[in-house]
C-alpha cells in the first residue's frame, strides 16, 4: 500500500502532491490494478490535512480513469501508468540509488538533484527529437 508523504516547502497543491504520488507508485509498479488506496480518514489523520483534499485528489484519479471508488469500501486501482515490471527496474533502481549517494556526497541538495535530473531529461528529450527529426524538416522551401 502506498504511504503519502508531503513537501510542506513545495509550492504544489497538497491535493496534487497525492496525486503525483500516486501516478509515480503507479508508473513504477508499487501499485496495481486491484490495489487499494489508503482511507481518506487515515490519510488525512496520518498527513494532519483536511479530508476534503484528500477527496479532491481521489476524484481527480477517478476522473482520470486510473481509480474507482466503492461506497463503503474504498477506492481502488483501475489501471496502471507502468511500463516494465518493477523487477526489471531493479538494477536501474539500483544504479540510481549509487548516483543519488554519489550526488549526495558531492554536496548536491535534493532539490539540486532534482534540478540536474529534469534539466538533463528535457535536454536528452529535445536532442532525441533533433536526431528524429526528417533531414528536410525545419528547412525553408525553395522558391522556385
Amino acid at each position: 500500500m502506498i504511504e503519502f508523504v508531503l513537501d510542506a516547502r513545495s509550492k504544489v497543491n497538497t491535493y496534487v502532491q497525492l496525486i503525483q504520488q500516486v501516478k509515480q507508485a503507479l508508473r513504477v509498479g508499487l501499485l496495481v490494478p486491484g490495489d487499494q488506496l489508503p482511507k481518506v480518514r487515515d490519510v488525512a489523520q496520518s498527513l494532519a490535512i483536511n479530508p476534503n483534499t484528500v477527496l479532491k485528489a481521489y476524484r481527480e484519479l477517478e476522473i482520470e480513469g486510473l481509480v474507482e471508488g466503492r461506497p463503503g469500501v474504498g477506492t481502488f486501482v483501475r489501471r496502471t501508468l507502468g511500463g516494465p515490471p518493477l523487477a526489471d527496474q531493479a538494477e536501474l533502481r539500483g544504479d540510481l540509488v549509487a548516483w543519488l549517494g554519489r550526488a549526495r556526497a558531492a554536496g548536491l541538495s535534493p532539490e539540486d538533484v532534482i534540478a540536474l535530473v529534469e534539466t538533463t531529461l528535457r535536454a536528452t528529450l529535445a536532442a532525441e527529437a533533433v536526431r528524429t527529426q526528417p533531414a528536410s524538416a525545419g528547412r525553408p522551401a525553395s522558391a522556385g
